[in-house]
């Protein structure tokens, strides 16, 4: 039985390291971009090095210090112009410009680039032509008609919007048709867009409403294997996460099935997304413009405007964090499966309750990090009656070895014979050999569960504990940070070693004093499995957030303190632990 459930742990360890080793490498230590000067002397090399995409961090925004740079000065020329409408909301902030009626500068007042309290707003929107361009725009398509389009100037009627003061735009083509664009905003992220066409010719026109977003992906954050990043939306009530850059790039547009509920572009923590008009069903398509520049453009059937009449349609936009609550409040209020522009997964039914305990824990204590300590007390204290009866059938287990050594050897050429007694035995002294293994395999969801909260929710985003300043980001008391100190820069493939920080170190420790705890294994190959594997997962789970890596530790000491407690109401098991120890020993 011992054997049994060292195996199963060693398997799911091990598919835990396999699938997790490339994703983390990739994940917080991204590879640099291969070196120009060869790509320039090697044309077919150049060629491919043009191809290459920016390297993404784990939030997304510009990781190339140049970039960053030329990013700022062409935002300080973008938004000098007097042209603009300001944006004032509760939590949005920016402007809209009046050239191309175009909503290109939002910043969100609740979240901080950095970790730093004097760094700026998060920012989801920048101006056409910067480093960072990332904007939406309504407007018009029509045959044999003057249109707005993106140097179009507007005329607004106030010079700032706030939810209780919305802005029109409007503009009139000298034809007889007075274009406008009414402009509100609630207290969180949606922008609501009215667009309306008063035709005041003698003849009757067609038109069809549009909405866009356009923005590079040299901003995008990673797109993770358990967290999409890129286009997306809910087609036909289903949510779509299959579409991404790459896939622009090969196919150059992709045109969903089914009405759109909702579509746009998802980072980790940020979205964007248009919402059309209820009750229509417009067509969306997502296109790759070249230069790492995509577009999601959502476009209304043609309809007619009589003379001396005016068409208007609804449309939404958001621009803001991907924060559950106000995710599932939108949703709430009729934006079909909009709460799934944060991808849970198959454990969503089983992540978001983890979440909201979480959430609950923080609002009693006030530090994530004691939450995450709390909930993993919570989660060990319900698992203890089942670990219990664990080890009860683990010491049953034991006390019946000598008679299951007795029908191996009695049948050892024999082996149906053999399986068939020893569950005979099993039945005559009421032992369930699967009841040790339970434990350990009811943690494996909750691990993964909280693997993803952690990844996914963004009120772990900047959230301190001790020396941590971001629970959801590695540990940064690691050596590399340390070697800093001293001007000495570690290589991006060295930090599998020196990404090693405190948790990891605690982790690895009190792992190994986990495993020494349990009787020794009698196969020497799994003994020394188990005496590499503690610290085989010290550095790969290293690069992992602070919080995950706080979670197992917590689960691991008090696990030391449930095995100590355990083994004094079983005495039998402290006995068989001692005596393998001793023969292993010896």
């Amino acid at each position: 039985m011992q054997n049994q459930r060292n195996l199963i742990l060693a398997i799911a360890l091990s598919f835990l390291l396999l699938i997790g080793w490339d994703y983390a490498m990739q994940y917080f230590y991204p590879q640099p971009e291969s070196a120009t000067v060869e790509s320039q002397q090697d044309p077919t090399r150049a060629a491919e090095a043009q191809a290459q995409k920016t390297q993404h961090s784990r939030t997304g925004g510009l990781v190339d210090p140049m970039a960053q740079a030329l990013e700022k000065t062409e935002l300080k020329a973008a938004l000098a112009s007097p042209e603009r409408v300001q944006i004032d909301a509760p939590r949005v902030a920016g402007s809209i410009n009046l050239r191309g009626g175009v909503v290109d500068d939002v910043v969100l007042k609740d979240h901080r680039e950095t970790v730093d309290k004097d760094s700026g707003p998060v920012r989801i929107f920048s101006p056409n032509g910067t480093e960072a361009q990332y904007f939406a725009q309504f407007g018009w398509v029509g045959s044999n008609l003057k249109v707005p389009g993106p140097q179009t100037l507007w005329q607004a009627d106030r010079t700032t919007l706030t939810p209780a003061n919305p802005v029109t735009l409007r503009w009139d083509n000298g034809e007889g048709l007075t274009y406008s664009i009414r402009y509100s905003i609630d207290d969180d992220y949606m922008i609501t867009a009215e667009q309306a066409v008063a035709n005041t010719g003698p003849n009757p026109v067609v038109v069809q409403p549009f909405g866009l977003i356009n923005r590079t992906s040299k901003t995008a954050s990673q797109d993770l294997w358990a967290a999409h990043s890129g286009p997306m939306g809910v087609f036909g009530e289903i949510a779509d996460y299959d579409i991404d850059y790459s896939t622009l790039d090969e196919d150059m547009k992709v045109t969903p099935e089914g009405r759109t509920d909702w579509a746009g572009f998802a980072d980790i923590y940020w979205l964007s997304a248009l919402v059309p008009q209820d009750d229509s069903a417009p067509e969306t398509t997502f296109r790759a413009m070249g230069n790492e520049i995509y577009r999601v453009d959502m476009i209304y059937e043609p309809k007619t405007v009589e003379a001396g009449q005016r068409l208007a349609n609804t449309s939404r936009l958001y621009a803001g964090a991907k924060e559950s609550v106000t995710l599932d409040r939108y949703q709430d209020a009729g934006i079909e499966k909009f709460g799934f522009a944060i991808e849970w997964g198959w454990f969503r039914w089983f992540e978001k309750p983890m979440l909201w305990l979480l959430r609950q824990l923080f609002d009693a204590v006030g530090n994530f990090g004691i939450a995450i300590m709390l909930l993993t007390l919570i989660v060990r204290g319900i698992m203890f009656p089942i670990a219990q009866k664990g080890f009860a059938s683990m010491a049953a287990m034991k006390a019946i070895q000598p008679k299951m050594k007795e029908i191996q050897e009695k049948y050892a050429d024999d082996k149906p014979k053999q399986q068939q007694e020893i569950m005979e035995l099993y039945k005559r002294e009421k032992v369930n050999p699967l009841a040790g293994c339970l434990p350990m395999l009811l943690q494996i969801p909750v691990f993964f569960a909280l693997y993803k909260v952690l990844i996914l929710a963004i009120e772990m985003r900047h959230q301190k504990f001790l020396w941590i300043s971001d629970l959801s980001a590695p540990d940064p008391a690691n050596l590399a940070a340390l070697l800093s100190l001293g001007g000495i820069t570690v290589p991006t493939w060295l930090m599998f070693i020196f990404g090693l920080g405190v948790l990891g170190v605690l982790l690895g420790v009190t792992m190994w004093l986990t495993f020494r705890l349990n009787p020794t294994a009698m196969d020497p190959v799994q003994q020394q499995i188990f005496n590499i594997m503690p610290w085989v997962l010290m550095f790969a789970m290293a690069p992992f957030a602070a919080g995950l890596l706080l979670y197992w530790v917590t689960s691991n000491v008090l696990t030391l303190a449930q095995q100590k407690y355990l083994y004094s109401k079983h005495p039998q098991l402290t006995a068989a632990a001692q005596a393998d120890k001793a023969k292993a020993a010896g």
